[in-house]
């Protein structure tokens, strides 16, 4: 008792215990304030960097989250173009299906048109030897030219049909116009240049430059025929065709048809 006493009277006197002695007296013990200081301090360190990860791991999800969305609206934007690519792929299928088709048939025409065209020229080439022989060179020459068409393989079918029809159309005009032209008088012995009048292709007939001589081809015959009765229907046709002249009556020799035979 008297030593329990002497511990209050020390403690109640304002004296200092030291450590071992609140130790032993059963009282908790006391931290500096530095080091609470410091532990709060590392507390709030760690509670920022804590809230800084938090932060740096929300703006990452967000960032993914929007990349995400990205990928997700460039998906469907190359699912709805892959099907479109899709039905253009089966459309071009058809297309190519369809060419093939027509490709077969036209090379099946092609070889039905060509007998027929040749047949053309051949009708047309004996046509012209059969009639009136006026511009026979330039004639001649469009024939050879068709000919020689017809061999080619860089010239398509449907050019070559068109150059046939065109020859055929320039053989029909010669039959609807009068037209007078300088030309050399086929089977005369010495070559004479002379001035032809061709009356569609019914008549044809020619005069000598100095208009000393007139005449016309005998359709009949094959031949020229010297008649100088056709002098001034001559000249008249000549003016007329030379557009020197208003149309007039004028009389030919025109020869009875005949019938061509293939």
């Amino acid at each position: 008792m008297k030593r329990r006493s002497s511990k209050l009277l020390a403690i109640a006197a304002g004296m200092t215990l030291s450590a071992p002695a609140l130790l032993e007296a059963g009282e908790p013990p006391r931290v500096p304030l530095s080091q609470v200081v410091d532990t709060q301090l590392a507390s709030d360190h760690e509670t920022a960097d804590s809230q800084h990860r938090v932060e740096a791991m929300d703006d990452e999800t967000h960032a993914l989250l929007e990349r995400y969305k990205e990928l997700t609206s460039e998906a469907e934007s190359m699912n709805s173009y892959s099907a479109q690519l899709e039905q253009q792929v089966a459309s071009q299928g058809e297309e190519i299906a369809s060419t093939k088709q027509q490709l077969t048939e036209i090379e099946q025409t092609t070889r039905e048109v060509i007998p027929l065209m040749e047949s053309m020229i051949d009708r047309l080439d004996r046509f012209i030897a059969l009639d009136i022989p006026f511009l026979m060179e330039e004639r001649t020459k469009r024939m050879e030219t068709l000919k020689s068409v017809m061999e080619r393989a860089d010239v398509t079918t449907s050019e070559k049909y068109r150059r046939i029809v065109e020859a055929y159309q320039i053989e029909m005009d010669y039959g609807r116009t009068l037209e007078t032209y300088e030309g050399q008088l086929v089977g005369d012995p010495s070559a004479r240049t002379v001035q032809f009048l061709r009356i569609g292709r019914v008549a044809l007939l020619y005069q000598s430059l100095d208009g000393s001589e007139t005449g016309y081809w005998d359709t009949g015959k094959r031949s020229w025929v010297v008649d100088n009765d056709y002098r001034n229907a001559v000249k008249r046709g000549i003016a007329v065709a030379l557009k020197q002249g208003a149309p007039d009556l004028l009389i030919a020799p025109v020869s009875a048809p005949r019938e061509f035979s293939s």
